[in-house]
């Protein structure tokens, strides 16, 4: 019997509606952009980065990848919307960068490569998979000793239901409404404890928040809503 793929069509659906706007500043992925930089800060404060061979899972249009391998990384991007791959393709090229981009699920990545990864980044990913700890699971297999793997999710409680889906998504217009289920939210001890199972370690962890007034994005003890957590071998 084959086994049953990882993926949502309509999620994949989802996204792939995105892909033409996805470089658009000012558009429906804006959040994206203004939040790039405190990940970037997040990763860079965790890991060095250049000269590593860097993973990102769920790469969409590239904005994070793009900003990996200005940091000398040698660069891959993966995500299973081919749309979305396309469209990361074709704007690295505009900006010059050299990024190997793929279409695939990261389970079946070890048939693309025979060399694992010093760092993979699976930024706001989790929650759009039917089965998340497949995803950190393969991302196991393939870190290389001594490697570090960072997750970006969403807590799920009622204030990240409040803030993170009603306010985000159908008052502020932070994110295109339907974008979240708030069913498919991860708690951190969740996520630690599936990591745990894979024998990863929790090295870090960060909250990050939304101010309306300024506009901004800005780094938070409290991982009450939006979190990153970073993961080594045990």
């Amino acid at each position: 019997m084959k086994p049953k793929e990882n993926i949502s069509v309509d999620e994949i659906d989802k996204f792939n509606c995105l892909a033409s706007d996805w470089w658009d500043r000012g558009g429906k992925m804006k959040s994206l952009h203004d939040i790039n930089p405190l990940r970037l800060a997040y990763i860079m404060k965790q890991t060095k980065l250049k000269g590593k061979r860097v993973l990102d899972v769920g790469c969409g249009g590239g904005i994070l990848t793009e900003s990996i391998a200005r940091q000398g990384a040698v660069t891959f991007g993966i995500d299973a919307s081919e749309q979305m791959v396309k469209a990361a393709e074709a704007h690295a090229r505009q900006s010059g960068l050299t990024i190997t981009y793929l279409t695939a699920r990261v389970e079946r990545l070890s048939s693309f490569f025979d060399t694992g990864f010093d760092v993979i980044l699976c930024m706001e990913l989790l929650e759009h998979v039917p089965d998340y700890t497949s995803i950190i699971k393969a991302c196991a297999e393939i870190l290389n000793p001594g490697g570090i793997i960072i997750f970006a999710t969403i807590n799920r409680n009622h204030l990240s239901f409040i803030l993170a889906i009603v306010c985000a998504e159908y008052i502020l217009g932070l994110l295109p409404k339907g974008m979240h289920d708030y069913a498919a939210l991860i708690k951190p001890d969740e996520l630690i404890r599936a990591c745990a199972e894979q024998k990863l370690a929790l090295s870090g962890k960060t909250g990050f928040s939304y101010n309306p007034f300024f506009q901004q994005y800005y780094f938070c003890k409290n991982t009450l809503v939006n979190y990153m957590a970073s993961f080594t071998p045990s």
